[in-house]
């Protein structure tokens, strides 16, 4: 009887609250036309409005300096894609993978812990450890997967991170999943930078580990991160140094070993060095990503890393093409060797010109426009030009700082690069750019 007669009491408290309340303003939606259709085609609108649509040209060709594309009636000549050494159609890598399809398989159905390991993992891993100079290795299905899937596993609220503010989305996205403390500091600033491990160190509960996080290479802008100011840093608050290598693996360093090596780092173990890298741009074009570093990281990373363990295993095919590309730039520095060469040149001459370009020896050479919409008109018509192009605007880099990304290869002839040359001169002054 009690509780009818609370039940009852609320009751008549709420209905005469709901009496006394102003009557709330209902939208009445006549359209039948579902709400998701209307707000998702309204975004579209807006990205179209502002001319930075996104629209996929088709490669009806292999991915090479020279492609066919879906709607051209000639071949155009290729200058943005991430094939820096040029391997993404080489025959010895084509038949390395057509060898390994038929003595291990198209793929294994399985995650590595289950059934997913063959020997050749296991070599692979052995050799890109070998090649950085760490203890041991992890593959993933895509450096994407493999910065998803690091910070959240060997970090905790009790650590810290110190994220460059130009870091790559992939790294972004692997931090928030993270629950480590996190600072930003101001890109490639090295005060900014020991300030904030100045001040979490002054914390009345430090962080127990510390990991300075960074690009070796930023591939929308094509500078280098500067390792070897990054490791004294580490070395002075007994910091971690992470690098995302994937724009430097292979051809920046003397032999192609990236950052480390560009800037004379001696040693991976002091302070440890975790890299990062992938081996879908320069390392054959394919995909699949790892990351290598100090034995109890990789260890710890096979135990709580999600990406490898819900994630079926590197694809045997690839796995055999990288083993025999690893070979190849074990072998001889020729192809990167070639494409210094070719960035120098591009570099020195789009300069003399008058065009604005970012970096100084990347061949990541990202031509400087400003508008969006300038630069998606400028890579059309460099297209009719016969010269393959993209214009990037935002949200891939800030506001007011649209580009043309130029990607030099090491399959570029001196001849093609002249083409794209005298083409960006032909397009620049029909625009008013030079």
């Amino acid at each position: 009887m009690l509780r009818k007669a609370i039940t009852s009491c609320l009751y008549t408290i709420n209905s005469t609250r709901a009496a006394t309340r102003p009557f709330a303003k209902v939208q009445i939606r006549n359209s039948s036309t579902p709400v998701w259709k209307e707000v998702w085609g309204e975004q579209l609108k807006g990205i179209e409005a502002a001319n930075t649509y996104k629209r996929e040209r088709i490669i009806v060709s292999p991915q090479t300096t020279e492609i066919r594309v879906f709607g051209q009636d000639k071949p155009v000549l290729n200058f943005c894609a991430n094939n820096y050494l040029g391997l993404s159609d080489n025959d010895e890598l084509i038949s390395a993978a057509k060898h390994t399809l038929d003595t291990h398989g198209f793929g294994l159905s399985s995650v590595r812990f289950i059934c997913g390991t063959q020997d050749i993992h296991k070599q692979l891993e052995g050799t890109v450890a070998q090649f950085h100079g760490t203890q041991d290795t992890i593959l993933y299905g895509s450096c994407f997967d493999a910065n998803g899937g690091i910070f959240e596993a060997l970090l905790t609220p009790e650590d810290a991170l110190f994220s460059d503010s130009l870091n790559h989305a992939s790294i972004i996205d692997g931090i928030r999943l993270c629950k480590a403390q996190k600072y930003v500091y101001k890109h490639l600033d090295l005060t900014d930078l020991e300030n904030k491990l100045s001040e979490a160190c002054k914390l009345d509960k430090p962080p127990r580990i510390k990991m300075i996080v960074t690009d070796g290479a930023f591939s929308m802008d094509g500078d280098l991160a500067p390792v070897d100011k990054l490791v004294a840093l580490a070395k002075k608050y007994n910091a971690l140094l992470f690098l995302d290598e994937c724009h430097t693996t292979g051809f920046i360093g003397k032999t192609g070993r990236g950052t480390p090596e560009h800037f004379n780092i001696g040693s991976m173990t002091d302070p440890p060095i975790i890299i990062n890298s992938t081996l879908g741009k320069a390392l054959g074009g394919a995909t699949g990503g790892y990351t290598t570093g100090p034995q109890e990281a990789i260890d710890l990373l096979r135990q709580r890393s999600r990406p490898y363990l819900f994630s079926n295993s590197l694809a045997p095919a690839i796995v055999g093409a990288s083993l025999k590309m690893f070979e190849m730039l074990s072998t001889t520095t020729h192809l990167r060797d070639v494409l210094e060469r070719n960035t120098q040149h591009f570099r020195t001459e789009m300069t003399k010109l008058g065009f604005t370009l970012k970096g100084e020896v990347h061949p990541i050479a990202p031509v400087m426009l400003g508008d969006a919409g300038l630069a998606t008109t400028f890579a059309n018509e460099m297209l009719r030009e016969g010269i393959y192009v993209i214009g990037f605007s935002f949200p891939v880099v800030p506001r007011g700082e649209a580009r043309i990304r130029v990607q030099l290869s090491a399959a570029h002839t001196p001849q093609q690069i002249d083409k794209a040359i005298n083409a960006f001169e032909k397009i620049g002054r029909k625009l008013k750019v030079i």
